[in-house]
């Protein structure tokens, strides 16, 4: 009783402690503004959860620079009301919505096809959905939320389009993939036995063992894409403590002061949309400056843990198995 009481207190302080030392960064470095970034008219980007909060605004960003973006999402209203925004704001824009629900591999894999019958390029992946706090629950196909959602399912899709990926990419213009994490991956733990948190279920630590999990992930692809000279970065951002839907799930006294903090020191989804961008555009960033986990702007030191190479590569033989890819 102590043991399962401690595993599920334990993470939960661990986070909102990290939240509030976030939150405290984020109060003395100041708002965060988009570098001005060039044009990108004939490139194609698919951007999940691209239709509210920080997806939201990436999108929006995205099309106002002439890119062709495509929102996958699992609330087709909330999709094509974004659609209609951006394209009321800004009337060449190329805006669409695909039903994408990352909770159900066959989902994934039938907006995976779909686009790739459409012979697009495909030059930037957001790989921006998620879920956070959820109540304990299993997805489709039998996967812990938090893993099945923010992990596994981002992993499918990126492993279906990473052929386009690659053929789009070229020299001096690589295709990027940009995985959305979260400063939480710095308490969370993949163990390798249990990546479905069976023992000792908590909302809180299965939500940082999946943003670590997007990390380990991030890296290997960066380093596989790299040592198979294949022009394709991969790298993670942190887009810092965001006053989006994402907290809906708090526990209620948290859910309530959080109303009223986010409105004063959160940064708003245009502010945390600048980082994602800054990996998706920059020109900075081709051939070996990519890669990496960026935070605030800039590049971060990580923990040594999702630098492990062989924790990594376990991590990547195991979900492949898991998605009968392998």
């Amino acid at each position: 009783m102590l043991s399962a009481l401690r595993s599920y207190l334990l993470p939960a302080a661990r986070l909102y402690l990290l939240g509030l030392k976030v939150l405290l960064v984020q109060l003395f470095s100041g708002p965060l503004r988009l570098p001005v970034m060039p044009r990108q008219d004939g490139k194609v980007a698919i951007v999940t959860g691209g239709g509210r909060g920080i997806g939201y605004e990436v999108v929006r960003h995205m099309a106002r620079l002439g890119a062709h973006v495509i929102i996958g999402g699992r609330d087709e209203q909330e999709g094509l009301a974004a659609v209609r925004r951006i394209c009321e704001q800004y009337k060449e824009a190329k805006v669409e919505f695909k039903k994408l629900d990352l909770a159900s591999l066959q989902s994934v894999r039938q907006f995976a096809q779909s686009f790739k019958e459409r012979d697009l390029p495909l030059n930037i992946l957001v790989n921006n959905a998620s879920v956070m706090l959820v109540p304990e629950g299993r997805t489709e196909d039998g996967f812990e939320q938090h893993f099945g959602v923010n992990y596994l399912g981002h992993f499918l899709l990126t492993w279906l389009l990473l052929d386009t990926l690659k053929d789009s990419g070229k020299c001096g213009h690589v295709s990027r993939v940009v995985n959305v994490s979260s400063s939480a991956h710095r308490i969370g733990e993949i163990r390798l036995n249990d990546l479905n948190s069976c023992q000792h279920y908590s909302a809180h630590a299965a939500y940082c063992h999946s943003k670590l999990a997007q990390l380990l992930f991030s890296s290997h692809l960066h380093q596989e894409m790299q040592h198979g000279g294949f022009p394709v970065s991969s790298c993670a951002v942190d887009p810092g403590m965001v006053d989006t839907s994402l907290y809906r799930h708090l526990w209620t006294p948290f859910r309530l002061a959080q109303s009223v903090i986010a409105r004063l020191l959160f940064r708003t989804p245009a502010e945390g949309a600048a980082t994602v961008l800054s990996a998706a555009l920059s020109p900075a960033l081709e051939g070996d400056c990519g890669g990496g986990y960026w935070a605030d702007g800039h590049r971060e030191m990580t923990t040594p843990l999702t630098l492990d190479p062989q924790l990594q590569l376990s991590l990547w033989e195991i979900s492949l198995q898991l998605l009968g890819l392998q």
